[in-house]
């Protein structure tokens, strides 16, 4: 008798000596390549990976020659295209084949996370991603890939259209079975027509025996193949002593199939084929709308990588594909195209659509000097542009990274459905079994259609599809509205804020500041001498205030040994000298203030000094945000208290909160006195942190929920929880609104899916609902949940 590969299934040939013992029996190999990868396994302990798989593994076909080509992945210009660093490590976000179950993401994570210089991988099994963190000193990328080849699977750098084309054939896969399903349904309910309600009463006995084996011919290939996928699930949660929806859905099933193939065979009893047919049709069109839902979100961020122009055209004229540019070439784009890279406009202006970013419908001006991001489009000036990152470390390379970060992360409230719904199918299985009972003893011709109807009609499914899919769509919505979620938790802490804590600079204002006047205090110095040596400390920092001195830089002023004291100032030397820039009391090390009645140097915020001797103050001026003011008015109609927090000087941060009638100021703080200010607030106020700069870093990590301006510090971007594209603060109100309107979808898909069951389950195990009934249902509760789930992709609440 032939003998199946314990690895992959394929038949072994007779006369084989490929052997490896697993779970302490010699288990048979159809080739070295499965030996090999067996072995692998075993060796490194991970033999549960066979204990807890639900399918065989993909024959280990894999050659010399292609572990050779794995090696070009460690090429550095080849790096370029898709490997981001980070410090010291780098980073890749993986396209995986052949991950079928929880199993094998375990068995990935556990044999790649234990190889020398792996920070970390994370799999993803909904999206067959993985995020690959390793330390390149220590392994090559190309060995990292192999050792996910030698298990079986097929690794490779994301690609956006690879992705799109494999979730076109698993979708592919998944019609031919609603579709098998579908049509069966419609055959066999005819046929349950004449025999339920008699429509030919006189029939002879054998025609109704006919009519039942042509309802199994119809019904066996929905059960052997459309079912096929809830059966894999179930037999999965049975290996990892879990219990899921799918428990319950294959048990009726198989109950139902097994109990009729008796009855048509014997000819007596009952008959339920069209009540497997209609069962797995309706549950597979639930999970066809859940499944384009979770698609809807998983691709926003992706799809964004297909704005990227495949080619660009060099200032030679010269056309070169669009991953090859590298930073400091010069590209052109004319009218109508796409920017193939992130730049900086070196000649020409033009307008800028960046709604792809920002959600933002209206084209921005972009002048000579300003960046532009690759996919945005070139609306109507010819620009020349100095390319300024990689294809790895664009503004949407990052953006797709964020969301696959985000999706990692499951928040409380799906973790609690999910228990709940596992104990609620533990229940039912009780349920059903002592209500087969008591009908067995009491009526025993009913005791079984009784019985799968309670399993059936109180089946979780849209317990199961309650939480998830409306995360799922709210997370997409985030991502048109311009916000990009890095955390789990955003979702339920922005129902829960009741403080809005705001920094001034950048946040408020647009950050575009501009010297407005200059002082000089020592008659030693002319005006462009000041400005030149400020402009020499300013080089050293990155706050907006620095980038004001940009444009008095002289290459013959030139500073060294410089010390940014953030949120203070910069100190350095120049010809010998020690200089100061930034707050009086820094500046001038407390010797020399500005009286209380000189009104002329009230306003002046940036100070400079030599050898603590004030030499020039500077007066700065910061346009207000148009949409701060209208922020500000609806955080208070809200109900929300709103307090602006900056290291700028009382006077002007008083000014600015004047303008906006903000009632709570604390100014003159440094970053640690900002983060002490959140913490001395009471334990009753959830806080929402919005800023841009360095300063803003260690309050944007300590408040309960952070915002990030998208033009801020990347520092910034990485502490916080959420990052704004574009400027418009009040689409931070738009996702609130959407928060809790999500919180109220899931309530109500949560209600209806446990307010249901609890009806159903009484009237079911009494014997009042008829198989057919209780699939349906069952199956228009799970579609009710996930279309309601849907309207969260509505342009509503903006």
């Amino acid at each position: 008798m032939t003998k199946d590969c314990y690895h992959c299934g394929e038949p072994v040939l007779t006369g084989s000596q490929y052997q490896v013992e697993i779970l302490g029996e010699p288990r048979e190999m159809c080739c070295p390549g499965c030996e090999a990868v067996a072995t692998t396994i075993v060796q490194n302990g991970l033999t549960s990976y066979y204990q807890f798989r639900t399918e065989t593994a993909e024959k280990a076909d894999l050659v010399p020659e292609q572990l050779q080509s794995l090696s070009l992945y460690d090429n550095e210009d080849i790096q370029q295209e898709f490997v981001r660093s980070d410090q010291q490590l780098k980073e890749v976000t993986l396209s995986l084949e052949g991950v079928t179950c929880a199993a094998c993401a375990w068995l990935i994570e556990k044999q790649v996370g234990k190889k020398e210089g792996v920070q970390s991988i994370r799999v993803n099994t909904t999206t067959h991603r993985a995020l690959l963190q390793w330390d390149p000193e220590s392994a090559k990328l190309s060995d990292l890939l192999a050792s996910i080849h030698r298990l079986g699977y097929k690794a490779a750098p994301f690609e956006a259209d690879k992705q799109e084309q494999q979730y076109h054939q698993m979708m592919k896969k998944y019609l031919y079975r609603l579709g098998i399903a579908g049509i069966a349904t419609m055959q066999v309910m005819m046929l349950a027509v004449a025999l339920y309600f008699e429509v030919f009463g006189d029939m002879d006995e054998t025609f109704r025996n006919y009519f039942r084996w042509v309802s199994l011919i119809f019904a066996t290939p929905v059960l052997l193949y459309s079912a096929l996928p809830f059966y894999l699930s179930a037999w999965r949660n049975i290996k990892t002593k879990t219990l899921g929806m799918d428990v319950p859905v294959s048990l009726a099933l198989l109950f139902a199939y097994v109990a009729s193939l008796y009855a048509t065979v014997m000819e007596k009893g009952e008959v339920f084929f069209e009540s497997i047919s209609m069962f797995t049709f309706f549950l597979l069109l639930g999970r066809f709308l859940e499944m384009r839902a979770r698609r809807t979100a998983a691709a926003a961020s992706a799809n964004l990588l297909k704005l990227v122009p495949k080619m660009a055209t060099l200032e030679s004229g010269e056309q070169v594909p669009a991953r090859s540019l590298k930073v400091g070439d010069l590209v052109q784009v004319l009218p109508g195209e796409h920017l193939p890279a992130d730049a900086v406009i070196t000649q020409g202006a033009t307008t800028v659509d960046e709604s792809m970013l920002t959600g933002e419908s209206e084209p921005v001006l972009r002048n000579i000097g300003e960046a532009v991001f690759a996919g945005t489009i070139n609306v109507e000036g010819n620009i020349a542009a100095k390319v300024t990152a990689l294809p790895a470390d664009s503004l949407i390379s990052n953006i797709v990274r964020l969301q696959d970060e985000a999706q990692l992360s499951k928040p409380k409230v799906a973790e609690l459905a999910d228990v709940v719904a596992r104990y609620f199918v533990a229940g039912i299985l009780i349920i059903s079994a002592c209500t087969w009972l008591f009908w067995h003893f009491h009526k025993p011709d009913d005791a079984f259609w009784i019985m799968l109807s309670v399993l059936v009609a109180t089946c979780p499914c849209a317990l199961s599809l309650a939480t998830p899919t409306a995360l799922t769509c709210s997370t997409s919505r985030m991502g048109r509205l311009g916000i990009l979620l890095r955390r789990g938790h955003v979702l339920e802490s922005l129902t829960r804020v009741n403080r809005v804590v705001l920094d001034k600079t950048g946040t408020l204002t647009e950050g575009n500041i501009r010297i407005s006047a200059v002082k000089v205090l020592d008659a030693a110095y002319k005006e462009p001498q000041c400005m030149a040596i400020a402009a020499s400390l300013e080089s050293f920092a990155n706050h907006p205030i620095a980038r004001a001195f940009t444009s008095s830089k002289q290459a013959d002023v030139q500073a060294t040994n410089v010390s940014n004291f953030i949120g203070e100032g910069l100190e350095g030397s120049i010809d010998g000298k020690q200089w100061k820039i930034g707050k009086p009391e820094f500046a001038l090390n407390d010797r020399y203030q500005p009286k209380a009645d000189d009104s002329s140097l009230q306003n002046f915020q940036v100070w400079l000094s030599c050898n603590g001797k004030p030499i020039a103050a500077f007066q700065l001026s910061d346009p207000i945000r148009e949409s701060s003011r209208e922020l500000i008015d609806k955080i208070k109609k809200s109900g929300i208290a709103v307090t602006m927090l900056t290291g700028d000087n009382k006077t002007q941060a008083e000014a600015v909160a004047k303008q906006l009638s903000i009632d709570e100021v604390v100014a003159g703080v440094t970053p640690q006195g900002k983060l002490e200010y959140l913490k001395s607030l009471p334990g009753s106020e959830v806080t929402l942190m919005v800023g841009d700069g360095v300063n803003d870093a260690p309050v944007l990590a300590g408040a309960h929920l952070s915002v990030a301006m998208g033009g801020g510090t990347d520092i910034a971007k990485a502490s916080a929880d959420m990052v704004l594209l574009g400027d418009d603060l009040s689409r931070l109100l738009s996702a609130r609104k959407l928060a809790i309107r999500t919180r109220s979808i899931i309530r109500q898909n949560l209600s209806w899916a446990l307010g249901y069951n609890l009806v159903i389950l009484p009237l079911a195990v009494a014997g009042f609902v008829a198989p057919y009934i209780a699939v349906v249902g069952m199956s228009a509760s799970s579609v009710i949940v996930v279309t309601n789930s849907l309207r969260l992709l509505e342009n509503k609440g903006k």
